[in-house]
């Protein structure tokens, strides 16, 4: 055991490595995480006195946390700030060490750190940057060549291809301090998929960058997982990002699982209505708009009325007999409303899944 690991790392179990390829590229069995936090008071005393004598206490970052992802999946993995997402993306990716629990990714054990298996993964962190900053982004890319040992004509291969699908034939000689926030995201998931992993950790990936660059990235995604077959876990804050990527989501809060299916059964457990958006050249009376769903919203010239999904079809066909309405959109509910709302149910458990 190294020094300063918690005793609880001991219980930590390695079943033997399989010989055949697994059948889950991201197999986590009652994983749980916990660091050892040192405390101390404010002032001068109190920073002397931990010299002698420190106080901690326990956090469970993670806790019985278990999920599959089968090989090519997009799965988004969701929570709010301090749920454990990158936590556990950290384990998955072997950086962190699991208190109990196992983990398998690509049928080896993350923490071991095998070559073979830092070969098959990356980890994109919208936060951090592996990019050298007083040197264009083609020394990196040279410098993760030799890193992974790339041959030199599949590096010249996937180069071009990741140049082409990114657009940054133009931008990748220039120092990457000169670059925009988006230009160095960009070249940043040009680094980390030159050795061709076949499973991606993203956290954040898009954090910071204007509507435009996010719908970049998001295509490049996609199009990287439909060409390589790639395992995609995705974390991030921006529903968009999700929406567009990822069938399949795994929702956690307090470090446990609180929901592993679909996004759209997700959204419907949730707000089992529609949104109906009306622009109107005249106000609509309120008691009018109530006879036909629950209003939402109501000015002189638009209302939002919340539906339910058995009556969609007769309230679109009242409201736009009605000759002030000059416009109609049905929409889903948005999903950051569907996600606050979720957060704010209890209790903390696991719900079903798919």
């Amino acid at each position: 055991m190294r020094k300063g690991t918690p005793d609880l790392q001991r219980r930590v179990c390695y079943p033997p490595v399989p010989l055949m390829a697994p059948a889950q590229s991201v197999d986590v069995k009652d994983l749980s995480k916990v660091y050892k936090v040192h405390e101390r008071e404010a002032g001068l005393s109190a920073s002397i006195r931990s010299l002698f004598r420190r106080k901690y206490r326990s956090v469970r970052a993670v806790q019985n946390l278990s999920f599959s992802i089968a090989p090519g999946e997009r799965v988004g993995f969701l929570g709010p700030n301090g749920a454990g997402k990158t936590t556990t993306l950290k384990v998955l990716s072997g950086l962190l060490h699991p208190t109990e629990g196992h983990v398998r990714v690509a049928g080896f054990v993350p923490q071991q750190r095998e070559v073979d298996f830092l070969k098959r993964i990356t980890l994109v962190m919208g936060q951090k940057q592996q990019l050298l900053w007083d040197l264009p982004p083609v020394e990196t890319f040279a410098l993760n060549r030799a890193i992974y040992d790339i041959p030199d004509r599949q590096f010249k291969e996937t180069l071009d291809e990741l140049t082409t699908l990114l657009d940054i034939g133009g931008i990748a000689t220039k120092p990457t301090r000169q670059l925009s926030l988006g230009e160095r995201m960009k070249c940043e998931l040009a680094a980390a998929l030159l050795h061709r992993p076949e499973i991606l950790f993203l956290d954040e990936p898009t954090i910071g960058l204007d509507v435009a660059m996010q719908l970049t990235v998001r295509d490049f995604i996609r199009r990287y997982n439909e060409r390589h077959g790639a395992t995609v876990i995705l974390t991030s804050h921006y529903m968009d990002d999700v929406a567009a990527l990822c069938p399949r989501v795994i929702v956690i809060d307090q470090g446990q699982l609180r929901y592993d299916g679909s996004l759209t059964e997700l959204a419907r457990s949730v707000r089992p209505h529609k949104q109906i958006a009306l622009r109107t050249s005249a106000p609509l009376e309120r008691a009018a708009l109530e006879r036909v769903g629950t209003l939402v919203e109501l000015d002189a010239a638009r209302a939002v009325l919340h539906v339910p999904q058995e009556a969609l079809r007769d309230a679109v066909a009242h409201l736009l007999g009605r000759p002030e309405v000059t416009d109609l959109t049905v929409e889903d509910p948005p999903l950051e409303e569907v996600m606050r709302e979720f957060f704010t149910q209890v209790p903390a458990q696991t719900q079903g899944t798919s």
